[in-house]
């Protein structure tokens, strides 16, 4: 039958678009004006030690031991009021409820679980939530989708992944797994697609209609 991998940020949650806005509003507060723009191409997508090491290099200064955390509950915040699904995520997941599914993400479980509240899809993923907390590696190495096909019991190669990001297809290829690209978040700016098709997906989908209709074929086969 095999079995369906969802990352969550941006794929489930439309929420890159407001936490790189939180960030951009953060960093601007610190003295280095940035836009949602900026964000995205300068912090998307990269390791969060990396993304401190620029802020630092840009603000001229070590940024306060507390920036990460204060950082974390001004966007959890902001999830809880503003955060939406991607279009048609939900409608997807239910369409798609008799395929063994789970989440991997890079995120940390409390930020998941507070993003799946607020979404009202917490029962459709029960006890198969799996954040890169759990793994040696995150992505883009494959360890949380190797988790995920463990736990769900499901070979790799049966394994389909959706992802927005490079890092996400790469780390799902690199497990074995079939990866789609999905760029319909808010967040999503021109040379995405080309990005993601550089890192390995087979297909590149622009809505979760565009997926569902890759979905029947792959799970059909």
């Amino acid at each position: 039958m095999g079995a369906l991998i969802f990352d969550f940020d941006g794929v489930i949650a439309d929420s890159e678009a407001i936490a790189n806005a939180v960030l951009a509003e953060t960093v601007t507060a610190l003295g280095h004006s940035t836009t949602l723009d900026q964000a995205l191409a300068r912090y998307s997508g990269r390791r969060w030690s990396e993304a401190v090491a620029e802020i630092e290099a840009a603000i001229g200064r070590p940024l306060p031991s507390d920036f990460s955390k204060k950082l974390k509950c001004t966007t959890l915040e902001r999830f809880r009021t503003d955060l939406k699904e991607v279009r048609g995520a939900a409608n997807f997941i239910r369409r798609f409820s008799h395929i063994p599914r789970c989440i991997a993400s890079s995120s940390s479980i409390d930020r998941l679980q507070l993003c799946l509240s607020v979404l009202a899809l917490e029962a459709e993923f029960v006890d198969r939530v799996f954040s890169a907390d759990m793994v040696q590696r995150g992505k883009p190495h494959p360890d949380i989708f190797l988790l995920a096909a463990d736990r769900l019991g499901v070979p790799a190669k049966e394994c389909l992944v959706i992802e927005d990001s490079a890092g996400g297809i790469e780390a799902a290829v690199a497990a074995g797994m079939t990866a789609v690209g999905l760029c319909a978040a808010s967040h999503i700016r021109a040379g995405h697609h080309l990005k993601l098709k550089n890192a390995g997906a087979v297909h590149l989908a622009d809505s979760w209609f565009d997926v569902e209709r890759f979905a029947v074929e792959f799970f059909g086969r």
